[in-house]
């Protein structure tokens, strides 16, 4: 996995371990140096992400697609997988990403409706699914996000956001526990059990998921080679 557009973020979401802050200045040289590290490395599939850059006024959305062409120029057999921000759901940056037409686009939706303003700071639960029926109605064959568990949600809520997600039209769902990553970062409330897990992951299938990735370990990149199909 990549993460491109610098190492701070514009946004303080209450599960993540990235500095927030005021980032750096582009590095427009990035994009050439991402692709070289995949060719050198013999990548065959490649996750790139980012920080958000609500600073800049593309959103970071000009890095990220020639990051995507680059890669193809210097790799051309290369798979890939970006997973993005929400661009604060402004189209014309989201267009960019369609345009560059990595094989697999994702956006994490992270948690469910009721825990999203506490969770995500500064994101809206309904602007990522936007962002993500967007993608599919706009072309992009393969859409993919992510929900943390143990946060508090409960069954039904978990179930409620993975409907939402197939009503946007999501192929890869991966359902993973959440970690607090230091004390000043939000609690775990609940183990989920890897029974429960699996249930999500028969209920995901059964709503019309392609690809279900459900366990205590999974990642938004756990296995992330599979969900090509």
């Amino acid at each position: 996995t990549f993460m491109i557009l610098g190492n701070v973020c514009t946004r303080s979401c209450g599960f993540c371990s990235v500095m927030t802050g005021r980032p750096l200045p582009v590095d427009w040289d990035e994009p050439e140096r991402v692709a070289q590290s995949v060719k050198l490395m013999g990548v065959k599939h490649c996750v790139i992400t980012s920080v958000d850059r609500d600073d800049l006024e593309d959103g970071g959305s000009i890095i990220w697609a020639e990051t995507v062409r680059a890669v193809r120029r210097m790799s051309p057999t290369t798979t890939m997988e970006t997973l993005i921000p929400d661009f604060k759901g402004e189209w014309h940056n989201i267009d960019r990403m369609i345009e560059a037409a990595p094989e697999i686009i994702s956006h994490n939706l992270e948690t469910v409706r009721r825990l999203t303003r506490q969770v995500r700071i500064q994101a809206k639960y309904d602007r990522s699914l936007e962002v993500l029926k967007y993608l599919k109605d706009n072309g992009q064959k393969r859409t993919k996000s992510g929900v943390m568990l143990g946060l508090g949600e409960t069954e039904d809520e978990v179930l409620e956001t993975m409907r939402d997600l197939r009503a946007a039209e999501v192929d890869i769902l991966t359902l993973g526990q959440y970690l607090q990553p230091t004390p000043k970062h939000l609690p775990v409330v609940e183990f989920i059990t890897p029974e429960q897990f699996d249930f999500y992951r028969e209920r995901g299938l059964e709503m019309g998921f392609k690809y279900v990735e459900s366990g205590p370990l999974v990642r938004s990149s756990y296995h992330a080679e599979r969900h090509l199909f």
